[in-house]
């Protein structure tokens, strides 16, 4: 692990940013801020796998493009399956021409991650490629109109789980993503938020450091989908990680670490009230959704607790 000292700026350490001024993404957008620092923080030559998605559209509006390095364009289905190819081709020009260090990253939001893309990054992990694949999660289909995603939690608004009299937003939990890709026993998983920047950097470096797959879980803020002001964007994912709604924890070689414990966790409804998709839950006739949420926070982070506790 590097010391605050040793990260006084993370340019000076790894280089150059790697994304070009002038992207379309929206003011405050948590994933550019998350997919800068991991650029910034990645081990470089770098070949970066695109997912369509909220990061694909808006960095690449044709001609354009913001990326500096190599870069893949896929389906939402497919960005896992392709690093797997690049993977694999860069292995058989190394056997040719000599050794040739390559670094691969793939990312996908949380609708080609959670769903439509679950298959390929299995198979990815299932059959030990290695590549980091970053997932940054925004909790709904943000990119196609803000619609709910296996990844949107309980109670949240969206255009296809929307508030009303008889069903008040979404009606299932948030799926465990994590919990599946710690299951192909890869040798690193974890979850991390651009508002701990320092948190996110040693994970990246780490994630980079093995000989195989290796998977990175992103908050990402969206003013879009979730209904706050822009400019509190990193405020907003502080409060996720403060609450413990969004645990940042690693699993490395199956030993799971909490790696920003929060003691004196602050109440869920601080984070819930700043954004307009949550916020109704905290309405009186809601109590019970707020309820049954407060309590899948809670046994998520006893449990992480737990498991820590046992590889300490």
């Amino acid at each position: 692990m590097m010391s605050v000292s040793e990260i006084k700026s993370i340019k000076e350490l790894y280089g150059l940013d790697l994304i070009a001024p002038g992207h379309r993404a929206c003011a405050g957008c948590g994933a550019l801020v998350g997919v800068r620092q991991i650029l910034l923080a990645s081990k470089r030559p770098l070949i970066v796998v695109n997912a369509t998605s909220c990061l694909e559209v808006t960095s690449t509006p044709y001609p354009q493009t913001m990326w500096k390095v190599p870069w893949v364009h896929l389906l939402f289905e497919n960005a896992a399956a392709a690093a797997s190819g690049i993977e694999a081709a860069l292995k058989v020009l190394s056997r040719k021409y000599g050794r040739q260090e390559h670094y691969i990253i793939a990312f996908g939001g949380d609708g080609g991650t959670f769903d439509i893309g679950i298959q390929a990054l299995s198979g990815a992990l299932e059959r030990g490629h290695r590549f980091l694949y970053v997932c940054y999660d925004n909790e709904a289909y943000m990119n196609t109109g803000i619609q709910r995603s296996g990844a949107t939690p309980l109670g949240a608004a969206t255009t296809t789980s929307p508030v009303g009299a008889r069903i008040v937003g979404k009606q299932q939990q948030k799926k465990d993503l994590m919990e599946i890709v710690v299951a192909h026993k890869i040798p690193y998983a974890a979850t991390a938020s651009p508002s701990h920047w320092k948190d996110l950097v040693n994970k990246v470096r780490k994630a980079q450091s093995y000989d195989g797959p290796s998977f990175i879980h992103l908050i990402a803020t969206c003013t879009r989908g979730w209904y706050f002001d822009p400019s509190e964007s990193i405020k907003v994912a502080r409060l996720a990680v403060e609450t413990r709604y969004w645990p940042l924890y690693e699993v490395e070689n199956g030993r799971y670490r909490i790696t920003n414990p929060v003691p004196n966790p602050k109440p869920l409804e601080e984070f819930l009230k700043v954004q307009r998709r949550l916020s109704h839950l905290l309405l009186p006739e809601n109590a019970d959704l707020l309820e049954k949420l407060k309590a899948y926070v809670n046994e998520r982070w006893e449990r992480l607790n737990k498991l820590s506790t046992c590889f300490a």
